[in-house]
Formats: C-alpha cells, structure tokens, sequence
C-alpha cells in the first residue's frame, strides 16, 4: 500500500537512498531534512510503499512543486527509489502513478524529473512506463506526454 512518510520511516528510507541510489548521507542530517520536508506538505509530495503482509517499506517517492517565472507550476521529481530485491514488481509504477494522481488533485498538469546518465536502468523503467527522449527540451531528456502530464528525465 502507499502511504505518507514519517519520521518513523527514516531509517528504511536512509537504507534505501545508499542501497539504491548511492547516497550516503548522513543520518543526522537526513533526519534535519526530513522534519523541514514534512513540515511543508503544501510544497513536497512524499509518500511510500510499504508491503501489506509485513508491513516493509520497499520503495519511496519525493517530488516538489516547480515553479518557473516562464512556465505554469509543475512537479519535480527528487527521488525514486525501490529496494532491488523489489523491483520489476510494480511497486516503482504505483508511486508514479500516485505522483501523477496528487498532481492532477493539486492542478500541476505537468511533472519532470531528471535522472543520471549512468542510470540506464531507471531509464528503461521510465520508458517502460510511457518516457520517451527528446532532446528539443534538453540534452539526454525523456518525457511522456499526455492530454493531462508531461513528465521529463535529464
């Protein structure tokens, strides 16, 4: 099931990002972090997944608002992330979907995200899931386009 974050959630979460992702970064500050993150849910978009039989959190999805003084508001995506032994479950699917649904709720019509080079198989995911390239919006992008979302990866 997805669900939002709390506190308690941190150290699965802090598990994930340097398992999944590569990001060591400190508990401490990660903690500091979280609390800002949570205390501006007008601005932040967190949830996980968390399994319903043991209740193991397996993956994670983080995205902002994105404001352009030449563009309406968007999301940003910041993170994505499923614990390995998880993934090609779907899991990654349902928080996107989730994402795009909390978008449309709050009138964002368009969601972004930008994702390392060296992660061709995020990208491949991101294709799976309806991304493709385009390099009119910037070098090594991917977006989905749709009446309703348009999603970027760079």
């Amino acid at each position: 099931m997805i669900r939002a974050v709390t506190l308690k959630d941190l150290n699965k979460i802090h598990q994930i990002n340097r398992d999944e992702l590569g990001y060591d970064y400190p508990l401490d500050k990660s903690l500091n972090q979280l609390r800002k993150i949570l205390n501006d849910p007008n601005h932040h978009f967190l949830a996980l997944y968390q399994n319903d039989f043991d209740h193991k959190i397996l993956g994670y999805v983080h995205a902002e608002i994105y404001e352009e003084i030449y563009a309406d508001p968007s999301l940003n995506v910041l993170a994505l992330a499923v614990s390995s032994d998880s993934q090609k479950s779907g899991i990654g699917t349902q928080l996107m979907g989730w994402l795009e649904d909390q978008a449309l709720k709050n009138g964002l019509t368009n969601i972004r995200l930008n994702s390392g080079m060296s992660r061709t198989a995020a990208h491949n995911f991101y294709e799976h899931i309806g991304y493709k390239a385009d390099c009119k919006i910037k070098p090594n992008t991917l977006h989905k386009k749709t009446a309703e979302t348009l999603m970027v990866i760079d």
